[in-house]
């Protein structure tokens, strides 16, 4: 089966590899679960959604825990950003092979690779000394989830509009210019010819984009205000969940801690679902 010693050792290093990384993602799920075991044993799964609010206290029958505003920020914040960001992304990536001259066209890559190496504390600033500021003129107090949704779309285009680019890159040369045979025009190949070739790749950089959005926590927490309450509207102050471990964690004690624990789980969960849900989409696809 295998040509060589050296494949042998490459295939079984290649497995060891990917055994270590599902060790490792199994270690962490249960980690999280041991620390959040004592909150859900004496606080309960209930109150983390119909608790008043989140005033976590030292004794459980004295604290307020609802996860459920932070929740909501966070979904809201991600939402709005992977809205805004998709298409931006998807757009940039079809400029660059079919409308762009070649020297702009790697000239743009390496501007969007360097936003994706830019600190998120550095966007994070950006948003605290100039968007909040903008939107404080327009709508105080200028801290909200407008402001991080833009930050968030911002940070998360180069994400999308890298693998798009890659995705559209592997698109078979022959169905290109098949598609030049049959005298479709531009657009066309790409709605009829392109983006249905590349959507596995597309929705790839979805996944990773969206798991991204959720995860952020420095630059979300410098300009979406902090508050915790549920949104009526753009311009209110919100708090992410990740916003809420990295403020309380230093001091958190007792149930207090461990609730933040359950936050943390909540955040694993949600990837787990984003995993699957995008898992269950390509092979519905495949097999259609």
């Amino acid at each position: 089966m295998f040509r060589s010693r050296r494949d042998l050792l490459l295939v079984w290093l290649l497995r060891s590899c990917a055994v270590l990384a599902g060790a490792m993602v199994l270690l962490i799920a249960a980690f999280l679960v041991l620390e959040s075991l004592p909150a859900l044993r004496v606080v309960g799964l209930g109150r983390f959604l119909t608790d008043a609010s989140w005033h976590p206290a030292a004794a459980a029958d004295e604290g307020q825990f609802n996860l459920l505003p932070m929740l909501a920020g966070t979904l809201l914040a991600t939402a709005g950003a992977v809205t805004v960001a998709t298409p931006l992304g998807i757009c940039s990536a079809l400029f660059c092979h079919f409308y762009a001259p070649p020297r702009l066209a790697r000239a743009y890559r390496r501007l969007i690779e360097l936003m994706a190496g830019i600190p998120s504390v550095v966007y994070g600033l950006w948003g605290l000394t100039v968007l909040v500021p903008m939107i404080a003129r327009w709508q105080p107090p200028g801290a909200s989830l407008l402001a991080a949704v833009v930050v968030l779309s911002i940070m998360v285009l180069p994400t999308i509009a890298l693998v798009a680019d890659a995705a559209v890159e592997n698109v078979p040369r022959e169905y290109l210019r098949a598609a030049a045979a049959l005298g479709l025009s531009r657009w066309g190949t790409i709605r009829g010819v392109v983006l249905p070739s590349a959507r596995s790749g597309l929705l790839t950089g979805v996944v990773l984009e969206t798991g991204r959005a959720i995860g952020e926590t420095m630059a979300v927490l410098m300009v979406c205000g902090n508050v915790v309450q549920l949104p009526r509207s753009v311009f209110d102050p919100v708090r992410t969940l990740t916003a809420n471990i990295a403020l309380e964690m230093a001091y958190a004690l007792g149930d207090h801690r461990s609730a933040l624990f359950v936050s943390g789980l909540l955040l694993l969960a949600m990837i787990v679902v984003l995993v699957g849900a995008a898992e269950l989409t390509g092979k519905e696809r495949a097999d259609g």
